[in-house]
């Protein structure tokens, strides 16, 4: 299936944006009313059991080659390591220190850290557009947050879930730093996802094992619910559309997309869970729109 960059960036954005709600469900103490007995490690390696045997059930019935040599099988490995295990299992550990508000603002961070990787990595240099798009967006984003942020206490736990928020945003951007490198050799997209979150899953449950935690299982609808959503929708149809877009136009500006799915979260809260509509959410959301125009506008290109 062939998209174009937009429609790419859309579903990224639409789906991103409502799977915040769905990791509710999936963190013990967010009181959610799912995963009250799975740890947040144990979720993340069923999430990407299910996702990776999804895509190899589609690469098979596709008739796609799944053979790869032992080189690009190691890239395959620090990928999965840091996209898909480490990267969620901050996120999911840290977001039950602090309020999904913080961790949102902290994840989005990632756009800035992808400019950052991306010089160092490949030469890249962001244009100014990506640099006022980046600015513009997080200060959208702290707009948009804030009555939830200011009265935060600077406690213990605070630091704890922020510093695992943003070390989880790191091992993210080095990852797509990687997913951009594999598809600069050519590496097609879906295959790679398929090993990568393999790995990525074998690598949480030898996490989980070594801390000594339980296999369990919450059959309840909201966890369940939750679960196969968040592995077929968060992972395997948005991460093809994010690393695509990745592959496409580069790591510093895809990277915008944890800056602009918030946004979906916030307007799906409006929609289904009564949250009012303030001026500074309004203006935050113009900020963010503003910063994704910026970042997402092509030159036209002079006629000869």
């Amino acid at each position: 299936m062939k998209l174009n960059n937009l429609s790419l960036y859309l579903l990224t954005v639409l789906i991103w944006g409502s799977t915040w709600i769905a990791v509710e469900f999936q963190i013990p103490e967010s009181g959610a009313g799912g995963g009250a007995a799975v740890a947040a490690e144990v979720s993340v390696f069923y999430r990407y059991v299910i996702a990776s045997a999804v895509i190899f059930i589609w690469c098979k019935f596709m008739g796609l080659n799944l053979k790869f040599g032992l080189k690009t099988h190691f890239v395959f490995l620090s990928m999965g390591l840091l996209m898909f295990c480490l990267n969620y299992i901050c996120v999911y550990v840290g977001q039950g220190y602090i309020i999904s508000a913080l961790m949102a603002i902290i994840f989005s961070m990632v756009s800035w850290m992808n400019i950052f990787n991306a010089r160092i990595f490949f030469g890249t240099r962001s244009g100014p557009r990506v640099i006022i798009g980046a600015v513009l967006g997080m200060a959208g984003l702290c707009l948009m947050f804030w009555p939830s942020i200011k009265d935060l206490s600077l406690t213990d736990g605070t630091v704890i879930g922020a510093l695992i928020g943003m070390l989880g945003a790191y091992f993210a951007s080095l990852g797509n730093m990687i997913s951009q490198a594999t598809q600069k050799r050519n590496l097609p997209v879906m295959e790679t996802n398929a090993w990568a979150m393999l790995y990525g899953a074998l690598f949480t449950g030898l996490i989980v094992l070594f801390r000594g935690q339980e296999f369990t299982m919450d059959f309840s609808p909201a966890y369940m619910g939750s679960l196969l959503y968040l592995a077929v929708f968060g992972s395997v149809i948005a991460f093809w559309a994010y690393l695509t877009l990745l592959g496409r136009i580069g790591a510093n500006k895809a990277g915008y997309a944890t800056i602009a799915f918030p946004v979906i979260a916030i307007l799906l809260s409006v929609m289904f869970e009564g949250l009012e509509i303030t001026p500074p959410l309004l203006i935050g959301m113009v900020l963010v729109l503003i910063g994704n125009l910026a970042i997402m506008h092509r030159k036209p290109v002079a006629a000869r």
